[in-house]
């Protein structure tokens, strides 16, 4: 079934909480727009943030995750002009300036030198009219409120370029499926720099209300709606900012983009120890991934053994997951066990037989550049197999029914583990993550974890509905009010809060 953007008429059918202050918001957003544009919009774009329940970091390695939308999100109000102009202002029109330009020209013009905000409209629209193979589109006039805390790890970048994405087709009468949208888009943050896996644009285009998804990427991207068990009391997640911004774009080349070359180069190492690396399908896909090793080694295993250990029931599936990934994990300590201390780029250019500059060109360091002595190869692959693992263990027991499942003791051990894994072995944690994840777990939170690219951001906590006041309030008294005294009662609530899977993409006429 193909599904393309949908359009809602009522603000209750897309949030499922507080729709009287949402309403409150697009009435203020409507009336701002007329303000600056002198009528009201045609219609407005919105696409929301996500939170990733499990599975960090391996998105851009070909292996599932499980986020889920949530309710903040970006909207922008848009009205075709009739012009080649577009006008672009925020609603924050001090931090973020009003910009205007060229609907033929000046759009695809992206300087990702520059920290600029309109760039992520840039990457939008760029990204779309060149999978169109188009050049130019119709104007608009546009005004964008944007609710999801920058560099806090729950993808506002992602969702201002879906937005982005959604206005602009709507205005030019396109209507792509949204699996097309979501791969567009998550190719488009390329021009300001970011390698983006495509996790975060997925859950924020076809994310559902009431239930977390299951992205797979490889061969094909697919999403799973997965309920989250029923229990009493229900299942509720707090997320908390530790108002440490990580902005991909400023801190990548030595935090981000440096763990997507150390996992693409680590894959290229896997698969020739591994006696794959000239076979069609490793050598001739780029990037080569590890999800893309693990299925090589096991499709020539099953036909060396003439057993096939795969299976198109789910449940035998889940199982194939579990063990092959568990396969994949002892590899990966015979590939890279004498190397804890890691590799220089000399000593893994010369693993591949190629120079360093061939290695560079290989994993596409001009456009991700990376500033690193020391690449921990080992340390990387053994988060991303065993971050996989638990994604599929997480699956597993929320579709089980059984109802004998301590689901909180079991789910919350998996997302503890994840955050262990991302501390030690991927080493995208801080200390403040550390901390809001050790009081929240103290104050009753049953399983705590980063979420996002980390070394700040947010966190994500497990926690049963009746005890959400209780561990939002040890966040508060413990973290916020000695490291953030000054945050008005607003701000807080914005730094704390509790969620449930939301809605995806839409419009909003």
């Amino acid at each position: 079934m193909v599904y393309t953007v949908p359009t809602a008429t009522e603000l209750s059918s897309i949030y499922s909480l507080n729709v009287d202050a949402q309403s409150q918001r697009y009435a203020r957003l409507a009336s701002a727009f007329d303000c600056i544009y002198g009528s009201k919009p045609d219609f407005v774009a919105r696409a929301p943030g996500r939170v990733n329940i499990i599975g960090e970091h391996i998105d851009y390695c070909g292996l599932p995750v499980f986020p889920m939308a949530i309710a903040p999100d970006t909207l922008i109000a848009v009205r075709a002009n009739g012009t080649d102009r577009i006008h672009l202002a925020n609603v924050n029109s001090q931090k973020y300036p009003a910009r205007e330009f060229n609907s033929a020209g000046d759009v695809f013009e992206i300087d990702s030198t520059v920290h600029e905000w309109s760039n992520y409209f840039k990457c939008g629209y760029r990204g779309l009219f060149e999978h169109l193979g188009r050049k130019k589109g119709m104007g608009f006039d546009a005004l964008l409120d944007g609710a999801v805390p920058a560099g806090g790890g729950l993808s506002s970048s992602a969702a201002f370029v879906c937005a982005t994405q959604l206005a602009v087709q709507r205005v030019n009468a396109i209507d792509l499926p949204q699996t097309e949208l979501a791969s567009v888009a998550a190719s488009a943050e390329r021009y300001v720099g970011v390698n983006s896996g495509g996790m975060d644009q997925t859950a924020s285009i076809m994310g559902r209300q009431g239930s977390a998804l299951f992205i797979e990427f490889d061969p094909v991207l697919k999403a799973t709606a997965v309920k989250l068990p029923k229990s009493d009391p229900v299942l509720a997640f707090v997320i908390a900012n530790t108002l440490v911004v990580s902005d991909k774009y400023v801190t990548g080349p030595v935090c981000y983009n440096i763990r997507v070359v150390e996992t693409r180069i680590g894959a290229l190492i896997l698969a020739k120890n591994l006696g794959i690396g000239d076979r069609p399908a490793c050598r001739d896909v780029d990037p080569l991934t590890f999800k893309t090793v693990m299925d090589e080694f096991f499709s020539v295993k099953d036909r060396g053994d003439g057993n096939s250990d795969n299976d198109n029931s789910e449940a035998e599936g889940v199982e194939t997951w579990i063990k092959r990934l568990n396969t994949m994990l002892k590899e990966v300590q015979r590939a890279f066990g004498t190397r804890p201390e890691g590799y220089t780029r000399e000593e893994m250019a010369a693993a591949l037989d190629m120079t360093p500059a061939e290695l560079s060109t290989a994993v596409h360091e001009d456009q991700f550049p990376v500033r690193a002595d020391r690449f921990k190869l080992l340390q990387r692959a053994q988060h991303a197999f065993s971050e996989a693992l638990r994604v599929v263990r997480f699956r597993q027991i929320c579709e089980s029914g059984d109802t004998s499942t301590d689901y909180f003791q079991a789910l919350g051990e998996l997302m503890n583990q994840s955050q262990d894994s991302c501390r030690d072995l991927f080493e995208c944690s801080c200390a403040e993550l550390d901390e809001l994840c050790q009081i929240a777990r103290r104050a009753g939170a049953y399983g705590s974890r980063l979420t996002g690219a980390g070394w700040g951001g947010c966190t994500v906590h497990l926690v049963p509905a009746s005890n959400v006041d209780d561990v939002k309030d040890a966040l508060k008294q413990e973290y916020y009010s000695k490291r953030f005294p000054e945050l008005s009662a607003e701000e807080l609530e914005c730094a704390v809060f509790a969620t449930v899977p939301g809605c995806g993409a839409c419009y909003y006429v």
